[in-house]
């Protein structure tokens, strides 16, 4: 050991539970946003929520960057389409993941009606901005 003491933001536990949800706003109208604590429980260093589909996709989101670090997404259950700006077009599925390097360029444009995925960002705050399509990509 080299005498150095390693500081980190304070954190607490936290527990969600699925049978007492604490649902908060979010930015589309077809997903349910479920907070797991964790923004609260980091001091804002990160968040996780689980996102479930209401109606499936109505419309697809359009081009936009989320303003953070790295968003992480798993598909707990169903599917959805996605696109990016290197040209990546993929169907993600119960089971698949996809981590997304803040600021990147990608689009939704697909879901099953049942869908339900975990998403987490870091840091905790992360703002959302719609943005032109990459010129190889369609709106």
């Amino acid at each position: 050991m080299d005498g150095t003491v390693e500081t980190r933001a304070p954190m607490k536990l936290a527990i969600s539970r699925k049978s007492a949800p604490n649902y908060t706003g979010g930015r589309r109208t077809f997903f349910k946003y479920r907070d797991l604590g964790v923004a609260d429980a980091t001091g804002g260093s990160m968040r996780a929520q689980v996102m479930e589909g209401i109606t499936g996709m109505t419309e697809p989101t359009g081009w936009h960057v989320h303003h953070c670090q790295a968003q992480f997404v798993y598909i707990i259950k169903g599917w959805v389409d996605l696109e990016f700006e290197d040209g990546t077009r993929t169907r993600l599925e119960a089971g698949d993941s996809v981590m997304i390097p803040g600021e990147m360029r990608h689009n939704e444009f697909g879901t099953s009606p049942d869908v339900e995925i975990l998403e987490l960002s870091v840091p905790g705050p992360m703002g959302t901005t719609p943005c032109e399509p990459p010129a190889n990509m369609s709106r």
